[in-house]
C-alpha cells in the first residue's frame, strides 16, 4: 500500500515522486514509455522566467504573466544552485536593426533583470555594433544598430529527470518506467488504485494507494476521463519543433534570441553540445508520444535564421530535428496556442483523481510543491509530515560536484563528457576505464557508460540510452544510426536477449531513428 502513486515520468511526475519522498510519503511512479520520453526531453533546455511572457504582461497589464515570469525567475536561480553539473547560466545576444528597437527591447530586459532581483545570474547591456558582431560574428552586418546582451539559465532536461528520480528512489521511492497505466481501481465511487502493465515482463500489475495523482503533461485529458468518461477536457495541447545544426554556420559561444518573428513569437539559437539548438515553433496540435516535425515548421525556423544571421543554411544542413507537446490548459479557446499562458491548474475530482497540468519546465520544483501540499491537505494521512524540502536540497550526482570538479581533467574529452552528464557520479565510470571501448568515439560514448547507465538509470531499450541518457539521437540521427547496433548488442549480452530479440529490439529502434524520434 503506498501513500501516492504518481502517472507520468516527466518533470513534473519526478518532482512530485521526490517532494512527496522528502516529506516522508511512501511513493510509486509509473511511466507507460521511458522517463522523459515525451515533452519533458524534448524542450528548449532553457530555465528561463520567459522573455516573451514579460511583454505580454506589460503589453497587456497581465498580472498572471507577470506572476508567471517573476516565479520562473526564481526558480531558474533554484535549477542551477541544486542541479550545477546539469546548468548553467548562459548569455543571449538580441541583434537589432531598428533604433527605435532599442530602448524597447533594452528596456524590457532590465524590467527582466530586476524582477530577478538577488537572484539575478548577469547583467544585461546595450553593445555597439562591433561588439555585436565580435559577439555573434555571423549575425546580419547590413542596417545593424546594435544589440542587447542578457543572462539567462540552461540546463539538461532529460538528465534533470533522472537526477530527480535518482534523488527520490534514494528516499525509497519506487519507479517503473515501460510499465503503463491501464485503469483505475474503485471503492464506492473513489480511487484506491491501478493497474498497470509491464511491457519488459509482459505483466499486469495491482497497487493500492490513499491518492493518486495525473502528471502525464498534455495526456492529461486521456487519464481524466479513464476516472470520468463524461468529464470536460482541460488540454489544449501545441507542437513545438527544434532543429540542430553544426556549430560552424552559428560561431559563437552566446544563446541567440530572434525577437520578431512570422507569427510573433521568439526564437532561440543556442549552443548544445557542441551544436546550435534552434527553436521553437508552436502549433496546434494532437497529442502523440512521438509527434512529427513538419516540413512547413522545419522552413519556418530556417527561414527566421536565415533573415537574421549571413547564412543560406537549407534543410539538408540539419543533423536532427525533434517535436515535442506543450501541455497548455484551455483558458482561452478563441486564442491561438501561441498566446495561451503557461499557468498550471490542480484539480481533484470527485473520485478523487488529482491532476497537476500545464506550467512550464522551469517551475517544475513550484509545480511539485503545490501539488504535494494539496494532497497533504486534501488526503487524510496519518503520519507527521515534513514541510517542502526542495528550496536548497541538492540533486543526487551534485552532492559532491565541487570536489569531483577538482579531480576532472577537463582537457581529456572523455572525462569532460561524462562530468557533464554524471556529475559526482562520473568518477566511478572514469575509473572502471582502462582502455575506452568506444560505441561512439566523436562523442566520447564508451561501453562502460552504458553500463553503468543499464545498472543504474532503468535503461531497457537502446534509446532509452541514445535518445535520453546520452541525447546523441537530439543532436545527430547519423551518428545514433551509427551507434545501433553496438548498443543493442551490449544490452542484448546484458539482459541475455536471443539473437531474434537483439535483431527486433535493433529493428524497433532503426524505425523510430528514421522517423520521428
Amino acid at each position: 500500500m503506498y501513500d501516492v502513486i504518481i502517472i507520468g515520468g516527466g518533470a513534473t511526475g519526478s518532482g512530485i515522486a521526490l517532494d512527496a519522498s522528502l516529506r516522508g510519503l511512501k511513493v510509486l511512479l509509473v511511466e507507460a514509455h521511458d522517463f522523459a520520453e515525451g515533452t519533458s526531453s524534448r524542450s528548449t533546455k532553457l530555465a528561463h522566467g520567459g522573455v516573451r511572457y514579460l511583454e505580454a504582461a506589460v503589453k497587456h497589464f497581465d498580472k498572471s504573466q507577470y506572476a508567471l515570469v517573476k516565479e520562473g525567475l526564481l526558480e531558474r536561480f533554484k535549477i542551477l544552485k541544486n542541479a550545477p553539473h546539469l546548468s548553467g547560466k548562459l548569455s543571449f545576444i538580441t541583434p537589432l536593426y531598428q533604433y527605435f528597437e532599442i530602448p524597447y527591447i533594452y528596456s524590457g530586459l532590465i524590467l527582466y533583470d530586476l524582477l530577478s532581483g538577488r537572484y539575478s545570474i548577469g547583467k544585461s547591456k546595450f553593445l555597439p555594433p562591433q561588439k555585436t558582431i565580435k559577439e555573434a560574428p555571423s549575425v546580419k552586418k547590413a542596417n545593424l544598430k546594435g544589440s542587447v546582451k542578457y543572462y539567462d539559465g540552461r540546463f539538461n532536461d532529460a538528465r534533470m529527470v533522472i537526477a530527480l528520480l535518482k534523488s527520490a528512489q534514494k528516499l525509497g521511492a519506487k519507479l517503473k518506467n515501460h510499465t503503463e497505466f491501464k485503469e483505475f481501481i474503485f471503492e464506492n465511487g473513489k480511487i484506491t488504485g491501478i493497474k498497470a502493465y509491464d511491457k519488459i515482463k509482459k505483466e499486469t500489475l495491482t497497487f493500492k494507494a490513499k491518492c493518486v495523482i495525473n502528471a502525464t503533461g498534455p495526456f492529461s485529458d486521456f487519464i481524466r476521463k479513464k476516472a470520468d468518461p463524461d468529464i470536460e477536457e482541460i488540454m489544449r495541447p501545441s507542437r513545438g519543433i527544434h532543429i540542430v545544426i553544426d556549430k560552424k554556420y552559428l560561431p559563437t559561444n552566446n544563446g541567440l534570441l530572434i525577437p520578431k518573428t512570422d507569427d510573433g513569437r521568439v526564437v532561440f539559437i543556442l549552443p548544445y553540445k557542441d551544436k546550435c539548438l534552434v527553436g521553437t515553433t508552436d502549433v496546434e496540435a494532437k497529442t502523440e508520444i512521438h509527434p512529427k516535425v513538419t516540413d512547413e515548421e522545419i522552413e519556418y525556423l530556417l527561414k527566421q535564421v536565415n533573415r537574421y544571421f549571413d547564412t543560406d543554411l537549407k534543410k539538408e544542413n540539419i543533423l536532427s530535428s525533434f517535436a515535442g507537446i506543450r501541455p497548455l490548459v484551455n483558458k482561452n479557446p478563441n486564442a491561438p496556442t501561441a498566446k495561451l499562458t503557461r499557468e498550471h491548474i490542480i484539480e481533484k475530482l470527485p473520485c478523487n483523481l488529482v491532476t497537476i497540468t500545464g506550467g512550464k519546465w522551469t517551475t517544475y520544483r513550484r509545480m511539485a510543491e503545490e501539488t504535494v501540499d494539496f494532497i497533504v491537505e486534501n488526503f487524510n494521512f496519518q503520519k507527521p509530515l515534513k514541510k517542502c524540502l526542495t528550496n536548497n536540497y541538492r540533486l543526487f550526482e551534485s552532492e559532491n560536484y565541487e570536489k569531483t570538479k577538482e579531480l576532472i581533467d577537463f582537457s581529456n574529452p572523455l572525462e569532460k563528457h561524462l562530468f557533464s552528464l554524471y556529475g559526482d557520479q562520473s568518477i566511478e565510470i572514469i575509473n572502471s576505464i582502462q582502455k575506452p571501448d568506444f560505441i561512439s568515439e566523436k562523442y566520447f560514448i564508451t561501453k562502460k557508460e552504458l553500463l553503468y547507465t543499464l545498472k543504474n538509470e532503468w535503461v531497457k531499450k537502446p534509446l532509452d540510452f541514445i535518445v535520453r541518457r546520452t541525447q546523441i539521437a537530439l543532436i545527430d540521427r547519423k551518428e545514433a544510426k551509427n551507434m545501433l547496433q553496438k548498443t543493442t548488442e551490449i544490452m542484448g549480452e546484458f539482459f541475455g536477449w536471443d539473437e531474434n530479440e537483439i535483431y527486433e529490439e535493433y529493428q524497433e529502434a532503426l524505425e523510430i531513428l528514421n522517423g520521428d524520434i
